[in-house]
């Protein structure tokens, strides 16, 4: 099992060499490569070219840092037209910085929008036949998450849109802190990694409230009908999220896929962060197979 490092939180402070750096300071061997401006940012056009792929390269190199998986989130499955062709451009130059950077694994969010699921499926779908093709040419595989807002909010439905892909190579990330959109505020954790079964290969650990308690009125929003979508990436334990369990079904299954520490609320303190966060989910994984 591969234990990498999401490092959002060193996004907006760091330059992408910096951040490779930090990564490996913070006693990680993997890192995901999320999204940023200057490189793959959210839902625009990739902003890198060859000398920033070597510049990474050698860093890597330099640290020992691998890469988990590259993570490009972009609205290939908009109601919109024209964006949804720009997002399958943007898709495809992604694959190629990929595929240059020695690559083989890319994880990203359904996209779209939850008020208009069926246009958005049809959306997803048609620049799903586009990229397929390109996927396989060049050996890259695909884990796609359901996320709070997307097209496809739940787990139940995340599996059922990668079977219907019916690609070996597409598998699921299960997002812990997006468990209580997952069944409509259940937050039934041991259930969700039961469906997930031989789909599960990538899991984003942090922790968040359930946004369904208090009779709804965990997060108050004015005017009440006001359509916002809300959750956190907190560190394990400061949330609602039955951590116990998700540990036991893991170890039983003995999951050798990727856990990704995703913790995205301490830009202020990084590094308690991260280090509470490696501890604990060491601990948890004990007796997994972790590099």
């Amino acid at each position: 099992m591969k234990l990498a490092f999401d490092p959002s939180m060193y996004r907006d402070n760091m330059s992408i060499e910096d951040m490779i750096y930090k990564t490996a300071d913070l006693g990680y061997k993997y890192i995901e490569m999320s999204p940023r401006e200057d490189f793959i940012p959210f839902y625009k056009y990739p902003k890198v070219d060859k000398a920033k792929i070597q510049s990474i390269k050698r860093c890597l190199r330099d640290t020992g840092l691998e890469i988990s998986s590259l993570l490009p989130v972009q609205y290939w499955a908009g109601p919109d037209e024209s964006a949804r062709q720009s997002a399958v451009r943007n898709w495809k130059r992604a694959i190629e910085i990929a595929v240059e950077l020695d690559v083989d694994l890319m994880n990203s969010e359904f996209s779209g929008s939850k008020y208009q699921p069926v246009e958005c499926e049809a959306k997803f779908i048609q620049s799903m036949d586009e990229l397929m093709p390109v996927f396989e040419k060049e050996g890259i595989r695909l884990n796609l998450q359901a996320h709070p807002y997307d097209f496809i909010e739940t787990n139940t439905g995340a599996i059922d849109m990668i079977r219907a892909l019916d690609k070996d190579w597409i598998k699921l990330v299960y997002s812990i802190p997006h468990a209580y959109f997952y069944d409509d505020g259940i937050g039934d954790v041991g259930k969700h990694l039961d469906d997930a079964g031989d789909l599960l290969d990538q899991v984003l650990f942090a922790d968040t409230y359930n946004h369904k308690a208090a009779y709804g009125l965990r997060y108050i929003v004015n005017p009440p009908d006001a359509k916002v979508t809300v959750h956190q990436h907190l560190n394990i334990g400061e949330g609602e999220i039955d951590f116990d369990t998700i540990f036991r079904k893991l170890r039983e299954t003995k999951f050798d896929g990727i856990a990704t520490n995703a913790v995205f609320a301490w830009a202020d303190q990084p590094k308690a962060s991260s280090d509470f966060m490696i501890k604990a989910m060491k601990d948890g994984l004990r007796g997994l197979d972790i590099r």
